[in-house]
């Protein structure tokens, strides 16, 4: 059993990654040369807008604060630290990740439940969309739990996940920094390299047109085309 976990770790935390970006590269090249007018999420609005709305909105707004975090605290994790260093600061940055972790989570709730319950979305919605849902509820609810349950990830992530991080830019992975991490975490990691693995072949392929224009631009006209006699 504890030879099983190194190499278990081995394969999801410097296998995987490599593993991971290689095909995001490499799938995102693909398509670009071959469909470049797919980058897009495919927007459903018009089909149904008062739930895309309540859905997406909060989903969006919640899931950029997030990642903004992870990249600072990636960026410059001693800066994180020395911030934590008084309670007070660390207890607004904890508490502030968590509402925008809830957000996130109510947002793609809203979303998930839109796309079961309206039939004209629901027939337009494809096995890989299933997929990314999927994926995304694991790392979101994943994300939240870790913050109740294992609380100033802020300080922790800066001084254990972001060198690990670094050690993958470097090409010197080393797992000394996540080999003692709880289960969940290192789930929440795991879950993170296989979204940006399946990124390329489903509608979270947008985000590459970043910074993205969803919260200011007008309305785009969006059409389905299907086959004569076939109804939504």
């Amino acid at each position: 059993m504890t030879s099983a976990l190194p190499f278990a770790d081995g394969l999801c935390f410097i296998v995987f990654p490599y593993l991971a970006m290689f095909v995001f590269f490499l799938g995102t090249i693909m398509r670009y040369r071959k469909a470049p007018f797919t980058y897009s999420s495919f927007s459903s609005q018009f089909l149904e807008n008062k739930q895309h709305f309540w859905g997406l909105v909060p989903f969006h707004y919640g899931v950029v604060v997030v990642l903004l975090g992870h990249i600072v605290a990636f960026l410059i994790p001693r800066e994180i630290l020395a911030w934590n260093s008084r309670p007070l600061r660390l207890y607004v940055l904890e508490i502030s990740a968590l509402i925008f972790g809830l957000l996130t989570l109510i947002g793609l709730c809203g979303a998930i439940h839109r796309r079961l319950t309206f039939s004209k979305v629901r027939a337009v919605t494809t096995g890989m969309d299933c997929l990314v849902f999927v994926l995304l509820l694991a790392q979101v609810v994943s994300g939240v739990y870790v913050a109740v349950f294992h609380p100033w990830g802020s300080s922790w992530f800066a001084a254990a996940v972001a060198p690990y991080l670094w050690s993958l830019v470097r090409f010197n992975p080393d797992l000394g920094f996540i080999a003692m991490m709880p289960v969940i975490v290192k789930f929440h990691i795991v879950m993170a390299y296989t979204l940006i693995a399946v990124a390329p072949f489903t509608r979270l392929v947008h985000i590459l047109v970043a910074p993205n224009p969803y919260f200011w631009r007008k309305n785009q006209v969006v059409r389905w085309y299907r086959a004569p006699g076939e109804s939504l």
